[in-house]
């Protein structure tokens, strides 16, 4: 029989734990490593919605990008929301593991999996580490130049639709093909992206200050910005197959179908077309 350890080795294997930020907590969270696994939930999050999937599907093991415990706690009594997270998955007999800002890093990792769902070929890292092979974010670029606005439509395809869904800012005419992502929230790799010289780039979590500040820089890449959730969603397909392909037959491994983006809502605007407010 395959067991959590089993998994986890995979799991470490393609997402080596070095390669996490120091203030990360990555691994297994709660879980027997010898217990057996024949069914696996991948997920971004690992909140009531995926844990309510995993029960209903009878999985032994959810693996999420986002940790549980980030921060140092100093209990998980289950009269807390993340504790009872905890308490749910023991009774229910299912592990947790994350992989994080290690998965992120990794060649291939988070951004890779949004490159290609955006149909860009990969050339390198967007913010290298040393070895000029991992390091967070992706520059790639895509089979033929086309106009942003025509590029925009692409990302809105290529990812699950949210309520915030896909925002943009730059020239829509703009000829796009060099193109840099990076999963999750990406505004600090704003001068990376610029000093690429690449057309475009695409994160999530984007802020007013920053994007502000970036579009006054004059000749730098057009914005993209999408929900974090759905920014990092193609991971898990990525992950499922390191499992598959490890693991075999012996595990059945799920993608989540739950979306966990928190924004469920969003009013029409009352501006017009020039951006001005009536009145």
């Amino acid at each position: 029989m395959t067991t959590v350890a089993d998994a986890a080795a995979a799991l470490d294997a393609a997402y080596p734990p070095a390669l996490a930020e120091s203030w990360d907590a990555v691994g297994l969270v709660c879980g027997d490593p010898a217990d057996d696994v024949t069914r696996v939930l991948v997920c971004v999050d690992p909140v009531e919605s995926t844990v309510d999937e995993a029960i209903s599907l009878g999985a032994q093991l959810i693996v999420a990008h986002h940790p549980l415990l980030l921060r140092g706690v100093h209990g998980v009594a289950a009269d807390t929301p993340k504790g009872a997270l905890v308490h749910r998955m023991v009774r229910a007999g299912i592990a947790l593991f994350c992989a994080h800002t290690n998965a992120d890093a990794a060649d291939p990792g988070v951004s890779d999996a949004l490159a290609a769902a955006i149909g860009l070929t990969v050339t390198g890292p967007l913010n290298p580490n040393a070895d000029g092979r991992t390091g967070i974010g992706r520059l790639g670029e895509l089979p033929a130049p086309e106009p942003f606005a025509a590029f925009v439509e692409r990302v809105a395809r290529a990812l699950p639709a949210t309520a915030g869904g896909v925002r943009a800012a730059g020239d829509p005419d703009r000829r796009v093909r060099r193109v840099a992502v990076s999963g999750g929230a990406g505004d600090s790799y704003l001068a990376a992206a610029t000093a690429a010289g690449v057309d475009a780039y695409v994160t999530a979590d984007l802020r007013h200050h920053p994007a502000g500040e970036h579009l006054a820089g004059g000749d730098v890449p057009a914005l993209v910005d999408v929900a974090h959730w759905a920014s990092e969603w193609p991971w898990c397909d990525q992950a499922a197959e390191i499992l598959r392909a490890a693991l075999g037959g012996s595990v059945e491994t799920v993608v989540s179908t739950r979306r966990t983006d928190p924004w469920t809502a969003q009013a029409a605007g009352t501006s017009d077309r020039t951006g001005r407010f009536p009145g």
